[in-house]
C-alpha cells in the first residue's frame, strides 16, 4: 500500500505545475493533500476525481484558504469531515477516510508563523486535537495521519535549528507536544522510524535560496499507530520536480490496500 502526502500550497497552482500527471504515474493507493486554497466551485473535474481515484474533501469557508483532501483507488467505507469543533472545522483542517479497520487522515495543522494571534490559534488547536488523538489511538483501528503538522520535532528536522528556537514551528512547547503524541499517546513518526539519522526536509522557504541550499524543515509526516507502522517498508521524499514549497512524502506499507 503506497500512501503519499503533500501540502499543495494551492491545488490549482500544483495542477498547473504537473502535480496530477505525476500523481497518476505513482500508482499510489491513497494520496493525502493539504492547503487546497479552493472551494468546491473552483475544482475542475480532474481535481475532484482524477482517473481511477475517488476524491473527498474538507474545504475551508474562507476563499483561497486551507482545505484538505484524500484521493483513494478504493472508495472509503466512511468519510469524516472535521473534528466537530466549529472554529477549526470552518478552516478545513481534518479529513478521515475509513477503509475496513484502517483510518487514513489528511491533516493541516495551523501555522503560527504570521504572528501571535495565529500562534495562539495553533496552540488552541493542539490542545483541542490531543483528546482526539488519544481517542483515535484507543479506537482499536490502525490509523495513519498524513499531513503538514507545521512542527519540526527535533534538531535533525531543520537545517538552522539554533536560530529558530524562538520561531513558530520549532518552539519548545510545540516540540514537547509532538513528543507527547509519540511517547505518551503512542503514535509513531514513520519516516523517522525507518530513517533514524537521516537529515531530510519536506518544506523550504521561498526566501533566499532555501531550496537551492537545502535549508529546509521536516514538518510533513506520516504519524501512525504501531501496528501499521510495523508494516512500513520504505519512505522517501520526492524532490525531482516541484509542485509547491513542500515535497511529497511517500511511504510503502506491507498492508492490504
Amino acid at each position: 500500500m503506497r500512501i503519499i502526502s503533500l501540502n499543495l500550497n494551492g491545488i490549482r497552482s500544483a495542477a498547473n505545475k504537473g502535480f496530477f500527471t505525476w500523481m497518476l504515474a505513482q500508482q499510489a493507493d491513497i494520496i493525502c493533500v493539504q492547503e487546497l486554497k479552493a472551494q468546491a466551485a473552483d475544482m475542475a473535474p480532474d481535481m475532484l476525481a482524477p482517473h481511477g481515484y475517488h476524491g473527498c474533501f474538507h474545504y475551508a469557508e474562507k476563499k483561497g484558504y486551507s482545505g484538505v483532501g484524500i484521493y483513494a483507488k478504493r472508495q472509503p467505507d466512511a468519510v469524516i469531515e472535521g473534528l466537530g469543533i466549529p472554529e477549526f472545522d470552518a478552516e478545513g483542517r481534518y479529513l478521515e477516510a475509513q477503509f475496513g479497520k484502517l483510518s487514513v487522515v489528511s491533516l493541516y495543522l495551523p501555522s503560527g508563523s504570521s504572528g501571535e494571534e495565529r500562534q495562539a490559534v495553533k496552540f488552541k488547536f493542539m490542545v483541542a486535537f490531543m483528546p482526539h488523538l488519544r481517542d483515535l489511538h484507543a479506537s482499536g483501528r490502525e490509523v495513519i495521519i498524513c499531513g503538514d503538522w507545521n512542527i519540526a520535532h527535533k534538531e535533525i528536522d531543520l537545517k538552522n535549528w539554533r536560530s529558530n528556537q524562538k520561531n513558530s514551528g520549532f518552539l519548545p512547547e510545540e516540540r514537547a507536544w509532538l513528543t507527547q503524541v509519540f511517547d505518551e499517546v503512542g503514535f509513531v513518526d514513520v519516516f523517522r522510524k525507518l530513517h533514524p539519522g537521516l537529515e531530510a526536509y519536506t518544506w523550504w522557504s521561498n526566501r533566499g535560496q532555501a531550496w537551492a541550499k537545502n535549508v529546509g524543515w521536516r514538518i510533513d509526516y506520516h504519524i501512525a499507530t504501531p501496528g501499521v507502522t510495523q508494516t512500513a517498508q520504505s519512505a522517501g521524499i520526492y524532490k525531482e520536480q516541484r509542485f509547491s514549497d513542500h515535497a511529497p512524502l511517500m511511504v510503502e506499507y506491507d498492508y492490504p490496500a
